[in-house]
């Protein structure tokens, strides 16, 4: 933060508010899809992304293999020196290509942010470190005390843990470490050491999150269930050995965080009620992103969620903090992690963080509905970057900015808390290349094949594959092909839907939704059979189980269609690996314009899963599509899948972060205040002040000053704080004596300043002490005359006569007339009377004040401290001040250039996302003040409960 901040730099041009610019309104409020496969907003014009890589991942060392899609699947074949050896033997056009494509061209020359980040940006001093935070790491732990953890690799993130492995390969320029929760820990009775754990065996591990695409596991065996009863005790130990298992034997660095009930004397972790820490994302969060609402209810259990879900983001933002060194770049992953950007702001103030939703974003309407709205927003804003998978999701985040926060914010970006905050647009990728090894280069999978064509000989076979979730369309998509059946008779006995679907991970207070769900598949799946198949045949298969890899990768070669009819997805990797996997096949697909991979794929057949009639439409159109059709889709689906793959996306998101970074000044920047730690520090003290203003900080800002009376909230909050002996509290205030007195004055125990300190009252005192009595005064009737002369000329402006300054206002008048009018006149007493006279001109909300220059709230905050004392143990041990404009500067300069220790001293501005500050700290709006009085005074209210969790460990229930 820079010492001092011009006036110009603080100064806020009135204007219309930022909800209700054009920018806004005239943006559709739910996205509809363009007929090309596009937004229906109008994207910006950007030059097309650089996806190639300097390297080719087909054939590069293998980073950590921590899924069935492990990236770098190792490869047999070498590298050819020159194209002359790379044709040789070549026998068709297409096995020319792909030769060719193996041998590098020596005149290319790649991005050198590609290749020596740190060499790209300087500027940055970047250390070379990638710290990524996603919710669990990769691996299901089993645990038996005293011996080796096992591992097994976690399903349901395929794309995402591409990303990392690649980080954490060779063919990249950064050193890796991943941080995620243990996920739920299953007891292993007797388990034997397992030095070497396989890494690309196929487990039977639950899903990790239900956004992702399902990905084939073991269906031999289900998944195991963690034990909830007793709770599960690790000691430190075991918790060693499972930090050291993960960075000895699987490449790259693993740093588990440990989400634990209680810590005993022993330092013995005792983890009970394990799937608590997914509750407020999966119950809350996932289900409104997707645009569904929960049952209304007493609101006990999302208080509870909440706390829970802000201590888990505390507990990753102080594992990361352990192993975070300067120059660090911090990428955190999705929905489960909102608010550790701001939690890791408050505490690195320069820190670099890009965070990515692999999730939809609601709009601003459905958004609304969700009761933590505000804090979430503020999480996400705490990162320098935040990326989305679709443009749409993009435009609604910084809609929300604006009509929630009021935050002022356009394509590119937001203006949050005094600097500019990226929002970007990063489909993405699978990891091509490892994806067609595996499906094309196992010989069980043409067994496979073959047996599934002799199982369904002479028919046209439609594969879906889908978790059970009522957001992924599968009951649109069986309704589309009863209507499809019904309307082409010609195809009955000719065409079968093989559907299959993996369980929902969902809360117990879904079940019933989802049980309810599961009859209406099984009843579609009946009629439809019952209808249209006959003894020998039903056209419809459905397998709700899970697969194994074989199967999987069968499936997705041998279907003449594909279909996916989410109806509101992130990213449908499985849609992708569908476009690898037809390779030879060249089959038509079929994809929900509400996907996020509909962007990207123009070339699919889009369609609206509501309306079943086209959906049934489309499966007629790509039954029949024409071969050499089918293979010009195909062709352009698969350059984009093989170009845009998950190597290109991590390199694009990285490479655009740091060029925001060396784009955009952070120093500015002031985070959301830090509740927990304001707790803390405030129970720690004995001796303790509060200094607060009035206007805008305690009460809004109205167009007449006269109606901005604190509200009997304000009253007892103020009263319930100021009635602690320990509690000095101070109103300093740019109001006169006779207004602090008739609202405040009868709260005996609290100090007021009125006229920006020209006067003061202490605490159990009815007396002012003018502080200016010795003042020349004659500088008043010069710039009397020149505020009447702007009063006559702009309609609305009024003049307040104080017994120390003179305020000119115009919050009733025009607000550009107003503004126009307030820099005239501030040039022309700058001009006169501030050269004249040892007065300064000061520009406020709406407003003109002209006052001493010696008069500021700076020197009442330096005077409160120093009455004190300076001796060891006088100075008070927790001071907490808060303003909103200009004039509150010199507090906050004032507490800068104190001795007070900087822990102990909390400075916190009010108001406007992009003001720059000396402030210390950020809250939006008058209602967050008394929040964090109301926190002090021991109330706990809704967006308190999590700080409350921080500091006390839980939260009692009778404080839900």
């Amino acid at each position: 933060m820079s010492p001092a901040v011009r006036p110009a730099q603080l100064e806020q041009e009135p204007s219309t508010h930022p909800a209700l610019h054009p920018s806004v309104t005239s943006v559709p409020v739910t996205p509809g899809v363009h007929l090309a496969g596009h937004s229906a907003y109008i994207e910006p014009e950007s030059t097309p992304q650089d996806t190639s890589l300097p390297f080719d991942p087909a054939q590069v060392a293998p980073g950590p293999q921590w899924n069935a899609n492990s990236y770098f699947a190792p490869k047999d074949e070498a590298r050819p020196s020159s194209p002359t050896e790379a044709v040789a033997g070549a026998r068709t056009g297409e096995e020319l290509l792909r030769r060719l494509s193996l041998v590098g061209d020596p005149t290319s020359k790649h991005d050198l942010a590609d290749v020596d980040p740190r060499a790209a940006h300087p500027s940055l001093n970047l250390s070379g470190g990638v710290i990524s935070a996603t919710f669990c790491v990769p691996y299901t732990l089993g645990y038996c005390p005293g011996l080796d953890w096992e591992l097994k690799s976690r399903r349901g993130t395929s794309a995402l843990f591409d990303s990392f492995s690649y980080l954490a390969s060779a063919a990249s320029p950064w050193n890796h470490t991943l941080v995620g929760w243990t996920g739920e820990i299953t007891e292993v009775p007797g388990a034997q050491p397992a030095p070497s754990a396989s890494l690309s065996s196929v487990p039977n591990a639950s899903t990790a999150n239900k956004a992702s695409a399902p990905i084939p596991v073991d269906g031999t065996s289900k998944p195991p269930q963690p034990m909830q009863t007793e709770g599960i005790r690790v000691g430190r130990a075991d918790r060693q050995r499972l930090e050291r298992q993960l960075e000895r034997d699987h490449g790259g660095k693993i740093v588990p965080v440990w989400l634990t009930d209680e810590m005993n004397e022993e330092d013995v972790a005792i983890i009970k009620d394990q799937s608590r820490w997914r509750r407020f994302a999966e119950h809350e969060l996932y289900t409104l992103f997707h645009y569904k609402q929960n049952e209304p209810a007493d609101g006990r259990a999302a208080r509870r969620s909440w706390a829970d879900y802000y201590r888990m983001n505390k507990l990753f933002a102080d594992r990361i903090l352990e192993i975070y060194k300067p120059g660090d770049i911090i990428i955190i992953h999705d929905y489960y992690l909102l608010l550790l950007p701001s939690l890791l702001r408050q505490r690195l103030p320069n820190v670099y963080i890009g965070f990515f939703l692999h999730v939809p974003f609601p709009s601003s309407e459905f958004y609304r509905c969700l009761s933590r709205r505000k804090e979430i927003l503020e999480g996400v804003l705490g990162a320098n970057m935040v990326g989305f998978q679709s443009y749409s999701y993009s435009r609604h985040f910084s809609s929300c900015c604006t009509r929630i926060l009021g935050f002022d914010s356009s394509s590119a970006g937001v203006d949050a808390y005094g600097a500019h905050v990226a929002v970007d647009v990063f489909p993405i990728g699978i990891n091509a290349a490892s994806t067609q090894q595996q499906a094309f280069g196992d010989p069980a999978i043409e067994d496979k094949i073959k047996g599934i064509h002799e199982l369904y000989a002479g028919k046209k076979i439609i594969v879906g594959r889908d978790r059970l979730d009522a957001v992924r369309g599968v009951a649109q998509k069986l309704q589309a092909f009863e209507i499809f059946l019904e309307r082409y008779p010609e195809w009955h006995d000719k065409v079968v839907l093989i559907q299959v679907t993996s369980p929902s991970y969902l809360q117990e207070d879904q079940e019933g939704a989802d049980n309810k769900f599961v009859n209406k598949i099984a009843d579609l799946v009946a009629r439809i059979n019952g209808s249209f198949g006959s003894l020998s045949f039903a056209p419809v298969q459905h397998f709700p189980q899970y697969l194994s890899r074989e199967e999987y990768f069968a499936l997705l070669r041998l279907a003449d269609v594909g279909l996916i009819t989410s109806v509101r997805d992130g990213m449908n990797t499985t849609s992708l690996e569908y476009v690898i996997c037809q390779k030879d096949n060249h089959g038509p697909l079929i994809l929900s314009e509400f996907s996020g991979t509909a962007g990207s794929l123009g070339s699919a057949i889009h369609i609206n899963p509501w309306d079943l009639g086209g959906v049934a439409d489309a499966i007629a159109q790509a039954l029949t599509m024409p071969l050499e059709e089918r293979k010009e889709q195909h062709e352009k689906l698969y350059k984009h899948v093989v170009a845009n793959n998950v190597q290109s996306w991590t390199n694009n998101y990285l490479k655009r972060l740091m060029t925001n970074l060396s784009s955009f000044d952070q120093s500015f920047a002031t985070p959301a205040l830090d509740r927990a730690k304001l707790l803390y520090q405030f129970r720690q003290a004995k001796k303790r002040l509060f200094m607060f203003d009035y206007d805008g900080t305690l009460t809004p800002i109205v167009k007449d000053p006269q109606s901005a009376i604190p509200s009997d909230r304000v009253i007892r909050t103020l009263k319930t704080l100021a009635s602690d002996p320990s509690n000095s509290v101070w109103i300093i205030s740019g109001r006169d004596q006779a207004f602090l007195d008739e609202w405040m004055g009868h709260i005996s125990e609290l100090g007021l300043s009125a006229e920006h300190g020209s006067f003061m009252r202490h605490p159990r005192s009815d007396e002012w002490e003018n502080l200016t009595d010795k003042t020349d005064m004659s500088w008043q009737s010069e710039v009397m005359n020149v505020f009447q002369h702007y009063t006559e000329r702009t309609q609305g402006s009024f003049i307040e006569r104080k017994k120390i300054a003179l305020t000119w206002h115009y919050r009733r008048a025009d607000p550009e007339y107003g503004a126009f009018q307030a820099r005239e006149c501030q040039k022309h007493l700058e001009n006169t009377a501030a050269k004249n006279w040892d007065v300064e001109v000061m520009t406020g909300k709406a407003n003109l004040e002209v006052r001493p220059r010696f008069v500021n709230k700076g020197e009442i905050a330096k005077r409160l401290i120093q009455a004190y004392g300076d001796k060891p143990g006088e100075p008070p041990e927790f001071v907490l001040c808060l303003g909103d404009d200009f004039t509150d500067e010199d507090m906050f300069r004032s507490l800068r250039q104190s001795k007070l220790p900087p822990d102990h001293v909390f400075s916190v501005t009010v108001g406007a996302s992009s003001k720059q500050t000396l402030a210390n700290w950020h809250l939006l709006e008058p209602s967050d003040v008394i929040s964090v009085v109301s926190l002090l005074n021991g109330s706990t209210d809704a967006g308190n409960v999590g700080a409350v969790a921080v500091v006390e460990g839980s939260v009692p229930e009778s404080r839900l």
